[in-house]
């Protein structure tokens, strides 16, 4: 019985770490970097984080089906999701409401089932309160989510465009909760954020 060439055992084990590293990224963790500051202070433009995928259950790709649903996010997790208005994208933002939840935003200030929420997360650089009829950043609702679904906010809440302005997200269209920051840099080795590096999402 012939040895395998050296040439046919690297093309072997080649093909089958592209397959393992396909199984993860599709099923398991992926990798994604952030884009925009929507979600400053938690996690800051030149972030690279890590999103478990397996967590709320596994998607099968190019579909809405999924199996072996663990749990569902919950109020406080940050998520991936498919974007409702354009599904080529990914975003990224924080759970504030779940199904059944009435949410409403007044002035500002935040109220979940007409108890004003601790919004611990969430920060506001703009003094100014825009009324609901112009646009609904500062103002919004009341609305309930409704079945299978989630609200969703940015912890830079004036400068978030998120379920205020273009509604819910279908629990279908979750890739997964974002747990580390994994690197963290602006381009230039003099912007490598090394305290970022290993942080856990919160």
């Amino acid at each position: 019985m012939r040895k395998k060439s050296v040439i046919r055992e690297y093309v072997e084990a080649f093909v089958i770490a592209i397959v393992l590293a396909l199984i993860i990224r599709t099923f398991v963790v992926q990798a994604f970097k952030i884009p925009s500051g929507s979600m400053e202070p938690t996690l800051l433009v030149g972030d690279h984080i890590l999103v478990n995928k397996f967590i709320y259950g596994v998607r099968i790709p190019f579909t809405d089906i999924k199996f072996f649903d663990f749990k569902d996010p919950k109020q406080g997790d940050v998520i991936v999701f498919i974007y409702p208005k354009d599904e080529s994208k990914d975003f990224i933002k924080r759970v504030i409401g779940v199904e059944g939840d009435k949410i409403l935003i007044k002035d500002k200030r935040l109220y979940i089932n007409d108890k004003l929420y601790n919004d611990s997360y969430g920060v506001y650089k703009d003094h100014t309160i825009i009324p609901g009829h112009v646009q609904p950043r500062d103002n919004y609702g009341p609305v309930v989510v409704p079945e299978e679904s989630l609200f969703m906010m940015g912890d830079n809440r004036d400068r978030s465009a998120d379920s205020r302005f273009w509604g819910f997200v279908n629990l279908n269209k979750v890739k997964g909760k974002a747990f580390l920051i994994y690197w963290s840099w602006g381009g230039f080795m003099r912007d490598i954020k090394w305290g970022r590096v290993g942080d856990l999402i919160h």
